[in-house]
């Protein structure tokens, strides 16, 4: 496996929280296929705490970006197992809870039969972090428990993590299991769409983009069905 950090950083206005980005790379596998990916790995924090978000594939480099922090949390987008696999490791080296919404709990299973995650995620619930506050907004689509974490005081005109749920250039997968075309449709069109045009996306694999950028494209996304 190989790990690699990648810039910019997003800070809010003080300077002191940013936003920091380590692409790491491995396998997705479900119903019986299994695919090579790079998967973004996202840090929130300052220089003393952080949040880690979906910590994918190589747990040594996810600490090792961590550079000896508190983690407060470590929050997951959604259960598949590109994006949950290495989270216990990663979780017993920081010492700090791994969240994700129950409703991905079956994916979950898959990889961890015997021990469950250590807190739930609902929609709304918030993460701060020296004045800067992640809001959990539940996409369901890609998969039921899909959750996305908006922080609008990080960089320009706000972030959002967007896990799977929304890419540049469309909606995340439902051709697999626990997934649904029309559902992750809803998802981006109420939840993410709704957001400030300049909120810029950050992804859960592949290049940034916002939601201005993505808007006007929905109509297309329906039509050609992906």
């Amino acid at each position: 496996m190989t790990a690699r950090q990648a810039a910019p950083q997003r800070t809010d206005a003080s300077g002191r929280v940013r936003v920091e980005h380590l692409v790491t790379a491995g396998t997705f596998s479900l119903d019986g296929g299994s695919w090579e990916v790079e998967n973004n790995v996202w840090l929130v924090g300052d220089d003393e705490r952080c949040l880690v978000i979906d910590p994918a594939h190589d747990p040594s480099a996810v600490v090792g970006a961590v550079a000896g922090r508190t983690v407060v949390a470590v929050l997951l987008t959604h259960g598949h197992d590109d994006h949950i696999r290495a989270v216990r490791e990663v979780a017993a080296e920081v010492g700090a809870p791994v969240y994700l919404h129950p409703a991905d709990t079956m994916l979950w299973e898959q990889v961890y039969p015997s021990a469950l995650f250590d807190r739930s995620i609902g929609d709304g619930d918030t993460f701060a972090l020296d004045g800067v506050r992640l809001t959990a907004v539940h996409t369901p689509g890609h998969s039921p428990g899909s959750v996305c974490f908006y922080a609008p005081e990080l960089g320009e005109h706000g972030v959002v993590f967007s896990g799977d749920t929304l890419f540049q250039g469309g909606p995340g997968a439902t051709g697999r299991s626990y997934s649904d075309f029309g559902t992750i449709i809803d998802s981006i069109r109420e939840r993410l769409l709704t957001l400030p045009e300049g909120t810029e996306v950050l992804t859960g694999h592949g290049g940034a983009t916002t939601v201005g950028a993505e808007a006007p494209h929905l109509q297309e996304w329906i039509d050609r069905g992906h």
